[in-house]
């Protein structure tokens, strides 16, 4: 699964990339300073408490573990996660980010990046646009200062660009797709579309659905070979919200003016996408004080604290800058960030995660790591389609499973529930 940031130059995709996934990436004030496309990988909190939380019941009921104690520098977690972390708990699911290179109006015709800027967002499931919700830079992202321009225009600008792009995809063949629709009817219809669209992430269920609302919203169409360009390009609207729902990160939301991006959300709750302002700065600020020690930052916290070392070892002008921060966050609720990401992979791509082992009892697998693995699946995935998530070979293979938490053994088509621990059968 992989998520794109977007959006026009210099707007803080890259200290948004940088802030969520700790890599060190060029951040700069002009224009593509990202030519290339970044991929990292940021940590999100799972929404349920770690399975390790029930093992930790049972032990201690058992008699086979100590109550927790208040020096446990892990807070009670058991498990041994083999990526991210597990503190008190709560456990963090690996995410794959994309910074793309930032778009200049005229993409879909080649401008900027063009198509190559456009073919990297097809490879992505879900895109956050981060826009200036200050409005201090302009269309190609020159700074010009706060309140300079409306946030809005980015938005429309790359939603423009998406459509066109789609619009050219349905153009380069639609002479030969209305003639099967003449031949097929809306059957035919709807495969030449999503055959067009297949590259960039189209399936027939978005095609149809975007299909109903366009003719829904269009009664008097007549028949689809007699539809003029600005009817297609309707359509290719309808197929952008359908293949590609933008969810926005307003950026910058620290240092805009009170009401600056209401009409922005406003416009994308009514396109079914989520807002929310966001300050990658003060993300990326707590992230490396939590890193040097000086604080205890859990990423997405409305709040932090000084650790021991924070308290002696920081001067007057950093205790500043974090009481600084402090007041930010109160006032914002938090950095934005990781709300944003955490809610497109449970609202818009449906993810629940779950837990293979190998030893159904101990919750352990091979080497007796105490669920090492969490992974984010589709809600409505089977057994079978868990053990293809591990390792093609368990799909190719698979036999039976066993449910970790009742020890009953469950078929390939039984669909998991978040936070299942599973044992997969398989031959060898």
């Amino acid at each position: 699964m992989r998520i794109g940031l977007v959006g026009k130059p210099n707007v803080g995709k890259s200290t948004t990339f940088a802030a969520l996934t700790e890599s060190a990436v060029e951040i700069a004030n002009y224009p593509f300073t990202t030519i290339d496309p970044n991929v990292g990988v940021t940590f999100l909190p799972a929404d349920a408490d770690c399975p390790c939380l029930t093992l930790r019941e049972k032990r201690e009921v058992d008699g086979r573990l100590e109550p927790l104690s208040s020096d446990d520098a892990r807070a009670g977690s058991l498990c041994e996660p083999r990526t991210g972390t597990c503190i008190g708990h709560c456990r963090t699911v690996p995410v794959t980010l994309v910074d793309v290179a930032g778009l200049v109006p005229g993409a879909h015709d080649g401008k900027g990046r063009g198509n190559q800027f456009l073919n990297d967002l097809a490879q992505c499931d879900a895109l956050i646009q981060v826009v200036d919700a200050s409005g201090g830079t302009d269309i190609e992202g020159n700074p010009l200062g706060p309140g300079s321009c409306d946030p809005i225009d980015e938005h429309t600008f790359l939603v423009e660009e998406l459509a066109m792009w789609i619009h050219g995809i349905l153009d380069t063949g639609w002479t030969r797709g209305v003639r099967r629709v003449q031949a097929e009817g809306d059957r035919g219809l709807i495969d030449f579309i999503t055959a067009q669209l297949s590259g960039i992430g189209g399936s027939e269920s978005m095609v149809m659905n975007a299909i109903a609302t366009f003719k829904a919203e269009n009664t008097d169409l007549g028949v689809p070979w007699e539809w003029n360009p600005d009817v297609r390009t309707s359509l290719a609207h309808h197929l952008r919200r359908a293949v590609f729902p933008l969810c926005v990160a307003a950026n910058k939301a620290d240092v805009a003016e009170a009401g600056a991006w209401d009409a922005l959300g406003a416009k994308v709750a009514s396109e079914g996408g989520i807002l929310l302002p966001t300050s990658a700065d003060s993300e990326l600020a707590l992230r490396r004080a939590a890193k040097a020690g000086f604080i205890d930052y859990p990423p997405g916290a409305q709040n932090f604290s000084l650790t021991e070392a924070g308290q002696s070892g920081l001067n007057d002008a950093q205790r500043n800058g974090l009481e600084a921060l402090s007041e930010r966050l109160e006032r914002l609720g938090g950095t934005g960030l990781v709300e944003l990401v955490s809610r497109i992979v449970r609202e818009r791509l449906d993810r629940i995660v779950a837990y293979p082992v190998q030893d159904e009892g101990h919750w352990t697998d091979g080497d007796g790591r105490v669920l090492p693995d969490a992974l984010l699946v589709q809600r409505g995935t089977t057994a079978k389609g868990l053990a293809y998530a591990v390792h093609s070979d368990l799909g190719d293979g698979f036999i039976r499973a066993v449910d970790g938490r009742t020890g009953r053994v469950i078929g390939a088509e039984h669909e998991l529930n978040d936070n299942d621990v599973v044992k997969i059968v398989a031959k060898t």
